[in-house]
């Protein structure tokens, strides 16, 4: 073995793995503090790359969720409003049928009238306030709309579901005549049949929005499981690493001074 003060070999190949142990330290650290085993393409490029195409999927699901929940109350106002119109027609049909009564005076007629026409205007106010973030499905001049489903753009269309007076043909019905009640009674009937129709069909609508909402919400999580199983730390194993890393961090230490104090034996030759 050659004896040298300029050669140290023993400290150098110490501090070659003092300097392992502290580069296995900071990703060890890396990995505590963010939670992630993988926190960049250079910890394991092909993980991180998966990772982040999914990362991409669940923030255009996100997207898509938000679609969903907007065309959800939107359709959820047409209802409640479809409901209500409907609600409102019970109450003019018996209107309708008191009207129909024989022998019914003027006054009685004029009143029940009155309550008709009070009523038809309550579902020209409802049909004109059943909007939600500017889409009325109700309306007269409503045109439908569509939901966005998929991340590829995919789309749930929803028609519109006209209930206005007019529509619903009942704009111009009168009680203050038997033969204007004797009609009006037709239409009722008629409109009241037309009104579950059409909230039928908005409730089958609503109902897909509802699956696709709750089908986008699981893979969202599976989408958020697994980045998790790829890229989430071990915090039990990491600990127990960094244990490991630090007495052999401090063992490395040691080695180092040892070689470091390995020429000063030379000394011992010239005295």
């Amino acid at each position: 073995m050659v004896l040298s003060v300029n050669t140290n070999v023993g400290a150098m190949i110490a501090l070659q793995h003092l300097n392992m142990t502290n580069t296995d330290m900071e990703k060890t650290q890396l990995a505590i503090t963010t939670g992630l085993r993988v926190n960049g393409p250079k910890d394991d490029a092909s993980t991180y790359a998966i990772a982040q195409n999914m990362r991409g999927d669940i923030v255009g699901l996100g997207a898509v969720k938000t679609a969903l929940a907007n065309g959800e109350a939107t359709l959820n106002t047409a209802i409640t409003a479809g409901k209500a119109i409907s609600d409102l027609l019970t109450e003019m049909k018996a209107k309708v049928v008191q009207a129909n009564q024989a022998g019914l005076d003027t006054a009685s007629r004029t009143a029940l009238h009155n309550d008709f026409v009070s009523l038809r205007d309550q579902i020209q106010t409802i049909v004109a306030t059943a909007e939600f973030n500017g889409t009325n499905l109700v309306e007269g001049s409503a045109t439908g709309t569509s939901v966005l489903s998929t991340v590829d753009g995919s789309t749930i269309s929803v028609s519109a579901q006209k209930l206005d007076a007019t529509t619903l043909a009942i704009q111009s019905q009168v009680l203050n005549t038997s033969a204007g009640a004797a009609t009006a009674l037709t239409a009722i009937d008629t409109a009241i049949t037309n009104v579950s129709d059409k909230l039928a069909a908005l409730g089958s609508v609503a109902k897909r929005i509802e699956v696709q909402s709750d089908f986008t919400t699981k893979l969202t999580d599976i989408l958020r499981a697994g980045v998790g199983s790829l890229v989430d730390a071990d915090l039990a194993q990491e600990s127990a690493r960094l244990q490991s890393l630090q007495i052999k961090q401090q063992l490395g230490v040691q080695a180092l001074s040892i070689a470091n104090t390995g020429p000063q034996a030379i000394l011992s030759l010239f005295g």
